[in-house]
């Protein structure tokens, strides 16, 4: 089965029921799962909202139903060499799309996002991340060729 990530903005519209249907047509059939950079950025966005018990209690069975890839030093190695092209090519990119960036990179899996602009200016990494958004739009060619892989045992105890 094919697995996908979706950024931030994508879980957050899952959250609310409103997934464009452009988009919904991308993940039909796909094993779904996020970043540890997504789960700390919705947990962020209801404290910042002040949401109660009961909606918290939502938000964790919502993420509890998806896998969640983990931080690991490959991941932290993919940031700093996709964060370091950008900010010499003067062409910083948000921290918090580049660590999903990574993430995506070091697990070689696809992302689902409606921001694909944040995503397609990684310089030479940019063709190795897929990015898939409305109406097929895509931010890079796909490429069967990654960094290295984070173990195979991790990816299948998350999906």
């Amino acid at each position: 089965m094919r697995r996908v990530i979706i950024d931030t903005d994508v879980a957050s519209l899952s959250i609310k029921n409103r997934r464009p249907p452009t988009l919904l047509r991308e993940l039909v059939g796909a094993q779904v799962g996020i970043t540890f950079i997504t789960l700390g950025e919705l947990v962020r966005w209801a404290t910042m909202r002040s949401w109660g018990p009961e909606r918290r209690s939502e938000l964790n069975q919502w993420l509890a139903s998806r896998p969640t890839l983990p931080y690991t030093d490959d991941i932290a190695r993919t940031w700093g060499d996709i964060s370091a092209h950008a900010a010499r090519r003067g062409r910083p990119r948000p921290q918090n799309d580049t660590w999903i960036a990574a993430c995506c990179l070091a697990y070689d899996l696809p992302l689902a996002t409606l921001n694909i602009k944040d995503f397609t200016d990684f310089g030479r990494d940019a063709r190795k991340l897929y990015c898939c958004g409305p109406a097929g739009a895509t931010g890079a060619d796909r490429s069967p060729v990654r960094r290295t892989a984070t173990p195979s045992s991790i990816l299948r105890s998350l999906f």
